[in-house]
């Protein structure tokens, strides 16, 4: 399960099928430095989208695989 606490990196990691979500969300940030420590709640907020909504989507993908 994703936490907003966890770093983008992390959830890549974990879950390499949520990558297509971040990408359709416009967060095309995933190979930057900083999403490898950047938590999934500030990421998130960096691009205007609600952490919550965020996290609720991303577990919903892990859930369908």
């Amino acid at each position: 399960m994703i936490t907003k606490d966890m770093t983008v990196g992390q959830v890549l990691r974990t879950y390499p099928q949520t990558v297509q979500t971040f990408l359709e969300l416009g967060m095309h940030c995933l190979g930057c430095p900083s999403s490898a420590m950047e938590s999934i709640e500030g990421a998130a907020l960096t691009h205007g989208k609600k952490p919550d909504e965020l996290v609720e989507h991303l577990n919903k993908v892990i859930a369908a695989n």
